[in-house]
């Protein structure tokens, strides 16, 4: 299990810029299973929102958002699916 629980938190990109527009969008980021708020890639994921509006944003709405899948085989004949779960935040800059 601890194996299954590394690989989730190696596999795949961190915080991710998924959508963008003039006033906002929404990063992505993954986590496991100690959820969504103690993911270290949460805090990434707050410094490229403000890296898009400085320190003046408001979160519209968060919530869980497609995952990836990838196979693994570690001995033949022994596939398993590994998932990864990402968080979606989407966030509008302040006019100032």
């Amino acid at each position: 299990m601890l194996i299954v629980a590394l690989a989730l938190s190696g596999c795949g990109a961190g915080p991710k810029l998924i959508r963008e527009t003039e006033t906002g969008g929404v990063v992505s980021y993954p986590f496991g299973e100690n959820g969504y708020m103690i993911s270290p890639f949460r805090k990434e994921a707050m410094q490229i929102i403000q890296e898009k509006c400085g320190k003046s944003y408001k979160i519209v709405r968060e919530g869980e958002t497609r995952g990836q899948e990838r196979m693994n085989t570690p001995v033949p004949g022994a596939d398993e699916v590994i998932r990864q779960r990402r968080w979606g935040i989407e966030f509008e800059c302040k006019k100032t």
